[in-house]
């Protein structure tokens, strides 16, 4: 048995009660859905800014009524101070205190941080050292967060190994690692236990297609199901270490459960692997007709993005040893699944 398949089976027999940040989003419903059907109990925080009501939707949808009620939604923002701290003491049924976080509530996407710092400073790092003070006042147990591969920066060399990082590239890099530092901080200075897991790319379904930073995979998804043109940053030979979201969930869990001597860390959450563009493309398309769809889209190739890494991959060799992390889905197993959930999204939409 996997050490995830352990965890799932401690936890079941004695649920806890976990803190979703960013609940409506993508991996933050994700999160939802698998510890709902693990029994568990789960607060979860949004102000709707990048989730959506329709993700909570099909988390309900996928689990049982009673499962369901296990689950109390807070809308609130984390740069309020207040919303965090009504966060940690909501209580869910009998249970009136907040065991575990998993904090996802985050402003993504390296050109938006580009074009607007402000915000992205506000949410990364305001929001970020909200939910520390307020975890670190409840005695959480521990604090699980999204890090990010972007604190590589211009570092060269891969695969990227947790304890080398360059130059961050943008001012996104820039509020991941200062996630970094002030947890390490709150650690050393409080004793509050956390793990930071930086993702390479995640991928799956509840990705938003829509809208002007959406994602490679679910933006040439979208365009692909619809035979409208691709389009690519640079010569399409940039390459990622793309992770269904699947693999981040189990990340999370086994990070949240981890003994203290793994805890106060980070860890790569990716697959160990490299995916061109152009490879990503043909693996896309093959998906597309697994499912039973034919795409007539072609590519098109334009300028490379200001703030991008040209090449990223992961070495996950810390989380195995340390976490249990096994990744079960490699970028093919996960294009297909993710295929079929946006097949579906676009025939309701």
């Amino acid at each position: 048995m996997s050490r995830f398949e352990e965890v799932k089976a401690e936890i079941k027999k004695d649920p806890k009660v976990w803190l979703i940040t960013g609940v409506a989003g993508f991996i933050g419903s994700n999160l939802l859905e698998t510890l709902l059907q693990l029994d568990q109990y789960v607060v979860g925080l949004d102000n709707f800014s990048t989730g959506h009501h329709y993700n909570l939707d099909e988390v309900q949808a996928a689990v049982t009524a009673e499962q369901w009620a296990r689950f109390v939604l807070i809308e609130g923002d984390i740069r309020n101070i207040d919303d965090c701290r009504k966060a940690m003491s909501f209580s869910v049924q009998q249970s009136v205190s907040v065991d575990y976080i998993l904090h996802q509530a985050a402003l993504g996407s390296v050109p938006r941080s580009i074009n607007d710092p402000l915000t992205t400073n506000g949410t990364n790092i305001d929001g970020f050292l909200n939910m520390l003070v307020a975890a670190k006042d409840a005695k959480v147990k521990s604090f699980t967060y999204a890090a990010s591969s972007s604190t590589y920066g211009d570092h060269p060399a891969l695969p990227k190994v947790e304890g080398v990082i360059g130059k961050p590239l943008s001012p996104y890099a820039v509020t991941k690692y200062v996630n970094e530092l002030y947890a390490e901080v709150f650690s050393k200075t409080y004793g509050l236990h956390s793990i930071g897991l930086r993702y390479f790319n995640v991928f799956g379904k509840r990705q938003d297609p829509n809208g002007a930073y959406a994602a490679v995979i679910p933006k040439w998804t979208a365009a692909m199901i619809n035979g409208e043109e691709v389009f690519v940053n640079g010569d399409g030979e940039t390459s990622r270490d793309f992770c269904f979201v699947e693999n981040a969930v189990q990340a999370n869990i086994l990070a949240a459960c981890a003994s203290v001597e793994a805890k106060n860390n980070v860890y790569n959450v990716a697959v160990g692997d490299r995916t061109t563009l152009n490879q990503l493309f043909s693996g896309i398309n093959d998906a597309l007709s697994s499912a039973g769809v034919s795409s007539e889209s072609s590519m098109v190739y334009r300028d490379f993005r200001a703030g991008d890494v040209r090449h990223s991959q992961a070495d996950i060799g810390k989380a195995r040893s340390l976490l249990g992390y096994d990744p079960a889905f490699n970028v093919e197993a996960g294009l297909l699944k993710s295929v079929d959930w946006y097949i579906s999204f676009f025939a309701r939409s």
